[in-house]
């Protein structure tokens, strides 16, 4: 539980009054979640960095705007979604890299290591053959362990809308996986 404790303790009154220490503590918790999200969208580790930055910045300008302070990272994630939105429309090509390595596993072996980076590899590649909205509502529901709920804040979609995305992304990885193995 001292995961609640920290996230009910989020200084964000202390960077609402514009206290650096206040910013520096809500970076260090978000920052890399949200780059993880960022980049599994945008798949380019610079622009995902640069979409991060630009992500904090808004937050900074923006943040009397937001109501309940309990909601500070669903809030900031719903941000990036509408920065990696942006970049997209003024990309119309995506670029993919190979998924970034996991630390190792330090109680697996070799081999287990090496099975999971596979796997790991081969839904990375699965996943980015999804559109954009699944795609965008598995990695949030499934890597960012956001709820329904706070998806639909996130991406400012209905909540059936997240649902019926989410379950077509399922659907549509259970094919390409079943298609992959034949």
């Amino acid at each position: 539980m001292p995961e609640v404790a920290d996230i009910e303790q989020l200084p964000v009154p202390q960077a609402r009054a514009g206290e650096p220490a206040a910013w520096d503590a809500l970076f260090r918790r978000y920052q890399l979640p949200l780059y993880a999200y960022v980049f599994e969208l945008v798949r380019d580790e610079q622009a995902g960095l640069d979409l991060v930055q630009e992500t904090f910045l808004a937050a900074v300008r923006h943040l009397g705007g937001l109501r309940d302070d309990a909601k500070f990272g669903s809030w900031l994630f719903g941000i990036a979604h509408q920065k990696c939105l942006q970049h997209w429309r003024k990309r119309q090509e995506i670029l993919y890299d190979e998924i970034p390595e996991s630390p190792d596993d330090l109680e697996a072996g070799p081999d287990d290591l090496l099975i999971q980076r596979e796997q790991e590899a081969e839904f990375m590649k699965l996943l980015n053959q999804l559109p954009w909205p699944p795609r965008s509502v598995l990695l949030l529901h499934y890597v960012e362990d956001f709820s329904l709920e706070e998806i639909a804040r996130i991406i400012e979609t209905p909540l059936g809308t997240v649902k019926s995305r989410l379950h077509y992304a399922k659907r549509a990885m259970r094919k390409m996986l079943e298609q992959n193995e034949r």
